[in-house]
């Protein structure tokens, strides 16, 4: 018999439980304390051990010393638990100390924090605010996991409660949350937040959304910022207004006198595209149903507009699936199917004109049927859609630029017979 020991069997993946002195032992990135802290609770603010220990990494550095402040941020990173205490951090960086459920303060006589963005100067400026934010920026870097946080606990709690801060304080907390969406270290789904009643009532949700975009805008473009707003869930502006003035002319207006023209455009184009779809998305249905679309009886949008969205709507409706030498009687038979839709829309010289523009274009982009195009247009005056004066005009100098010599040629025929038309009606006249 071997006198050797056999090796007593392993548990392959089986977690053991560690002793209690063994986690306690383990716990280098506590703060030191001479009573253990109270367990973290999202619903009450954390212990305020963490803001003191983080103020002595802040307090020695001197005032405006934005390298220093990022270094000693970051060197805390690694004896605090930022990511237990993300929102404290945020909330000393930010607003300057610790806030108990419903925004105030905590109340324990401790200072202002020595690093803050209420600490920059009065009044407000985005490029002093800048300096701010980009510790944040290094500080985020270096701790990827507090991003997460910032974005969706942090910013959106911090933004709830900006009316009760002064005027100074709430411009310089918009200007930086508009430079962190800007930089892309938050998402635009924070302002939200400032769609609750109690901010949109007084008019704060708007002052402050401006404020933000103003600062967004500095270095980024207006549709870099409808990115982010439509990545962040905001699909209706009208929703930071008050109830009373929720209307497309009171936000362009607002915007306007608030010398972001950028997003009054941006706003209407939107509605305009929104209007449009809904008339192509209304078209395509009453086609379905084989109903004649009723003529709008109010729209918004320009009657040029117009025309060439219901154009677009019924040629998207069409079936091209036939043989290429189809092609062009099938597009003459849709065209004649869909002129008792397209006439009531054709109110004038100018809609006229920019309706064979709007086919000039769509031919010139589908050349399937660009040899078509004269016989659409004779189509299209058979039934009153358009005018001789309408198309003579067009040839003379209101084409567009796609594809003009190629459709200025192959009209001339049905332009010089139009014209003799109405040299001809004339001599009858005298």
């Amino acid at each position: 018999m071997s006198t050797t020991a056999s090796a007593k069997p392993s548990l392959t993946g089986v977690r053991i439980k560690a002793r209690k002195g063994a986690v306690k032992a383990q716990a280098k990135h506590e703060p030191s304390s001479t009573s253990p802290p109270p367990p973290p609770s999202i619903s009450s603010s954390p212990p305020p051990v963490f803001r003191d220990q983080l103020y002595k990494h802040l307090e020695t550095v001197p005032e405006n010393d934005f390298d220093s402040f990022t270094t000693k941020l970051v060197q805390a990173g690694s004896t605090l638990e930022y990511l237990k205490y993300a929102d404290a951090l945020f909330e000393i960086v930010l607003v300057g100390g610790l806030l108990q459920p419903g925004g105030s303060y905590v109340d324990d006589g401790a200072p202002v924090s020595p690093f803050t963005i209420f600490n920059a100067k009065e009044p407000a400026d985005v490029d002093d605010l800048k300096k701010y934010v980009e510790v944040l920026n290094k500080l985020i870097r270096r701790y990827k996991y507090l991003q997460k946080p910032l974005e969706e606990s942090s910013l959106p709690t911090l933004l709830q409660y900006i009316h009760r801060w002064s005027p100074a304080q709430k411009e310089k907390l918009a200007y930086t949350t508009g430079l962190l969406l800007s930089q892309g270290l938050a998402n635009g789904s924070c302002l939200q937040s400032l769609t609750k009643d109690h901010l949109v009532k007084d008019s704060v949700s708007v002052s402050v959304v401006t404020l933000i975009f103003k600062a967004y805008l500095v270095d980024q473009s207006m549709d870099h910022l409808a990115g982010t707003l439509k990545r962040g869930g905001i699909k209706d502006m009208l929703l930071f207004f008050p109830p009373n003035k929720r209307t497309s002319k009171e936000l362009e207006d607002h915007f306007k006198k608030a010398n972001l023209p950028a997003v009054a455009e941006w706003w209407a184009k939107r509605q305009s595209t929104i209007i449009k779809d809904s008339i192509i998305s209304d078209l395509r249905e009453s086609l379905e149903r084989e109903d004649t679309p009723e003529q709008a009886q109010e729209s918004p949008i320009a009657e040029t507009e117009l025309v060439s969205c219901i154009w677009q709507g019924l040629m998207a409706s069409v079936d091209w699936s036939a043989r290429p030498d189809q092609i062009e009687g099938l597009a003459l038979r849709e065209v004649g199917k869909y002129t008792p839709i397209i006439q009531p829309f054709c109110n004038g010289a100018k809609t006229e004109v920019a309706l064979i523009n709007v086919v000039q274009v769509y031919c010139y982009e589908d050349t399937r049927i660009i040899k078509a195009f004269p016989q659409i247009l004779k189509v299209l005056y058979n039934k009153d859609c358009i005018s001789d004066q309408a198309i003579i005009y067009w040839h003379q100098k209101g084409s567009k630029p796609q594809g003009r010599q190629h459709f200025l040629k192959s009209t001339e025929a049905l332009v010089k017979f139009l014209q003799e038309q109405e040299d001809d009606s004339d001599e009858d006249d005298e």
